[in-house]
């Protein structure tokens, strides 16, 4: 019963293919305001879990505009070639976020994360 207003960034696990695309299964997760931390609601829908996630070292790359499946697809095979093939990073997955909400038109932000090993 209680509301949370969006919040940011929306982080999007994706499992890439052979060829780069994501798989078919994603994992959408959201931040839970601080204010709530302490004690999160319990989800009402049993597909929705609350995960802590862990302290990580990322590698990351920024881009702008309305991110769609390609671009994260592209913008994580140039962060791939940036690091070539001395940096440790997990390869089974990658995160895409997006910091803003779907009506700001222009000075968008998005990343793609490469979590270090």
């Amino acid at each position: 019963g209680v509301r949370m207003g969006m919040t940011a960034p929306v982080s999007i696990t994706a499992f890439p293919t052979e060829d780069g695309s994501f798989q078919k299964k994603v994992k959408v997760s959201l931040r839970i305001p601080s204010q709530f931390q302490a004690s999160p609601p319990c989800p009402t829908d049993e597909s929705i879990k609350i995960e802590e996630r862990q302290e990580m070292t990322i590698y990351s790359t920024q881009f702008g505009g309305y991110a769609k499946e390609m671009d994260y697809v592209n913008y994580a095979a140039k962060l791939k070639a940036a690091l070539g093939s001395e940096a440790a990073y997990c390869k089974d997955f990658y995160l895409c976020n997006g910091y803003d909400p779907p009506m700001k038109p222009y000075g968008r932000r998005n990343e793609v994360w490469f979590v270090k090993e």
